[in-house]
């Protein structure tokens, strides 16, 4: 789960209530991993609250701080257990520095292949591509030396992804990279939006939760001059296909194709269209009739009813006597 930063925390908590029910439910153990944030206890104590607000079983800190920890046995099997982890926004390069290429990194890729969910916000989502974008600023065009690029754990090959991407208009700075590194797969990720990639028949597929959107940049055909461009001068991209995936799309990132909506989805939500309607119809007799007064229009709607039951259950009446429908 790959979350764009600022996840909701307090309302409907859409993206982090998909995450723990991905990781179990009320059966989850999540490890959070704080290593990125400056904040310390503070911020894993506000997961701890969530998560467990949101139904997990239990919560644990695991913040190795230096490439000493992630190399102590303690600190690697404390992810042994775990059904979900959770890696917390801050400084991805520090985050990148103290864990790539280390047998607590290796312990991620190991509870993600026996089935746990890796999740990540912010920081934490940029550093489970393959390339990970270090620094760099905002922006909307492409230009040479915009951002800094370094490794990431890998969880998603051939990519990068950025966090914060309409927010803090990081189009720029994805785009320079795929321009650069054109075999790369660019993913820009909304604020409270998250990219969820399951493996589905031999594919990778994305689907998007949230209220944002995922941009993905796809340079297989690109035409650049970033071999050439001089420093700090925008950076020729033709040719680079974009897709806006909004809440509910879904992405097949090994063919780069978008996935056609199932026809199940599109019948509910048909019926639902045609529900609506039927209630806005209803809803326009009745102020048509709203000149009437009050007991004219019960009897009326009385009178509608009874057309629609069956014969055997019609309330019997009596001469001089209402029935106790048409005067309650």
């Amino acid at each position: 789960m790959i979350i764009g930063g600022a996840e909701d925390k307090l309302r409907q908590r859409t993206v982090l209530s998909d995450f723990v029910k991905a990781a179990g439910g009320p059966h989850a153990r999540i490890a959070v991993i704080a290593t990125a944030s400056s904040l310390g206890p503070e911020i894993v104590e506000v997961y701890d609250s969530v998560f467990r607000k949101l139904g997990a079983a239990q919560v644990s800190s695991v913040r190795p701080e230096t490439r000493e920890h992630s190399h102590d046995p303690a600190f690697v099997e404390a992810l042994s257990q775990a059904t979900g982890i959770f890696m917390t926004g801050g400084n991805q390069l520090k985050l990148s520095g103290a864990i790539s290429g280390t047998p607590f990194a290796e312990a991620i890729h190991a509870a993600h292949r026996r089935g746990a969910v890796i999740a990540g916000t912010s920081a934490g989502a940029s550093i489970q591509s393959s390339h990970m974008v270090a620094f760099g600023p905002g922006g909307a065009t492409a230009k040479q030396r915009m951002t800094q690029v370094a490794a990431g754990l890998g969880l998603l090959p051939e990519s990068v992804i950025d966090q914060h991407f309409e927010q803090r208009n990081r189009y720029g700075r994805l785009l320079t990279i795929v321009s650069q590194s054109p075999q790369l797969l660019g993913m820009g990720v909304d604020e409270d939006t998250a990219a969820v990639v399951t493996f589905e028949d031999d594919r990778r597929v994305l689907r998007v939760i949230g209220r944002g959107a995922v941009t993905i940049l796809d340079p297989s055909h690109i035409v650049s001059n970033a071999h050439e461009a001089s420093r700090s001068h925008p950076i020729l991209a033709s040719g680079v296909i974009l897709h806006a995936l909004p809440a509910g799309a879904a992405f097949d990132l090994t063919a780069r194709t978008l996935i056609a909506r199932d026809a199940a989805d599109d019948a509910s939500e048909a019926e639902q269209i045609a529900e609506a309607g039927r209630d806005l119809r209803r809803l326009a007799r009745d102020i048509a009739a709203g000149d009437v007064s009050p007991s004219v229009l019960r009897r009326r709607k009385t009178r509608s009813r009874r057309r629609d039951w069956p014969v055997a259950t019609r309330p019997e009446t009596t001469s001089g006597h209402h029935s106790t429908e048409e005067t309650s």
